[in-house]
């Protein structure tokens, strides 16, 4: 009988080690490593060349439509009603209109933004929204070039030929809870997807809200002197910038030496270049979220609204899908040069 047990006891152990290896997410041989920063600081990342195969195949970007040719009458006086393309013509129109059918509403086609009996009429709401995303396309293109430089970006990018993008967030509102002082634990506790599944603050998302209080405050957890000058952060704030960081690992399928030297993550001087490209993409997804996307709310449908009333809201993963460069750094921009012309008014 002892030595059932024992064998038992050996099955079970080579059972539950086999499922640990298959099921932990484990980066199994071979690998590759690549050296990111200084000698002797442990700056490596590391990944499976089998995995990121898979990875990129799932992140090919679409062949681009045919060049429109120079010239031409301007969209304006082909068409009523445009409002933001207004420097396009009738051509660049017409192309950009089919690629955006193709990036959003392959399915759906026109009339998921248009009432196809009167093209010009705006009693659709996607079509309102439509026209807040390309003031958005726009921006990105050229106020925040500092984030995605001469790469740029489309409605593919995000959207992937679905009408809503798959990695989008609402304000979480929190797990239910009796009311009252004591039932209070600042967000803690609660493993999330969103924080790793750790149990940091289960709603990082909100250090990318764009309101103003979010907007101008810095993403920063430790003082830079023995004693602070200034009012110190909040356990809460902290720990949601340490679950925003595992957010913003995850979203872009690196580790913290990507960007940080990590016997010193608050030194700019030894973190790398990378770093800076991350400082304006925090930036820049607040200023999406609050500038174009929450203005949204007034003309989005309930179910389209998350539990807080909130329109579906942007990330790093929205765009990057497990990629440092989203779609592995296809040449959006260069392929879409009608996305990169002036800014329009902001909605």
């Amino acid at each position: 009988m002892r030595i059932a047990l024992q064998l038992l006891g050996v099955v079970l152990a080579v059972l539950l080690t086999g499922a640990m290896l298959g099921t932990a997410g484990w980066v199994l041989p071979p690998v590759q490593s690549e050296q990111v920063g200084f000698r002797g600081t442990g700056m490596v990342q590391v990944h499976s060349p089998k995995a990121q195969a898979a990875l990129l195949a799932r992140n090919e970007a679409p062949a681009p439509q045919d060049p429109a040719p120079p010239g031409g009458e301007p969209a304006t006086k082909t068409y009523q009603n445009v409002q933001v393309l207004t420097d396009l013509s009738t051509d660049q129109f017409n192309r950009i209109m089919a690629s955006i059918t193709e990036w959003v509403s392959p399915e759906q086609g026109c009339a998921y933004c248009h009432n196809v009996e009167n093209m010009a009429d705006d009693s659709v709401y996607a079509k309102t929204v439509a026209r807040t995303m390309f003031r958005m396309v726009r921006a990105i293109n050229g106020p925040w070039k500092n984030h995605v430089g001469e790469t740029g970006v489309t409605c593919y990018t995000c959207h992937r030929g679905q009408p809503v993008p798959a990695n989008v967030w609402h304000i979480n509102p929190g797990p239910a809870h009796p009311g009252g002082f004591a039932a209070r634990d600042a967000g803690q506790n609660h493993p999330s997807l969103q924080a790793g599944l750790s149990s940091m603050n289960y709603d990082p998302y909100r250090e990318l809200l764009g309101d103003k209080a979010v907007g101008e405050r810095a993403v920063r957890v430790a003082a830079t002197t023995a004693l602070p000058e200034t009012r110190g952060e909040s356990l809460q704030h902290t720990e949601r910038t340490y679950a925003l960081m595992i957010h913003m690992s995850e979203g872009l399928g690196v580790n913290c030496t990507y960007c940080h030297n990590t016997r010193a993550f608050s030194s700019w001087s030894e973190s790398t270049p990378k770093r800076v490209t991350a400082w304006h993409g925090i930036r820049m997804v607040r200023d999406i979220n609050g500038t174009y996307i929450d203005p949204t709310a007034a003309v989005l449908p309930p179910e389209r609204l998350g539990p807080e009333g909130d329109p579906a809201k942007v990330n790093c993963t929205t765009c990057h899908q497990g990629l440092a460069k989203p779609l592995n750094g296809a040449p959006m921009l260069k392929d879409y040069p009608e996305l990169a012309g002036p800014v329009a008014a902001k909605p």
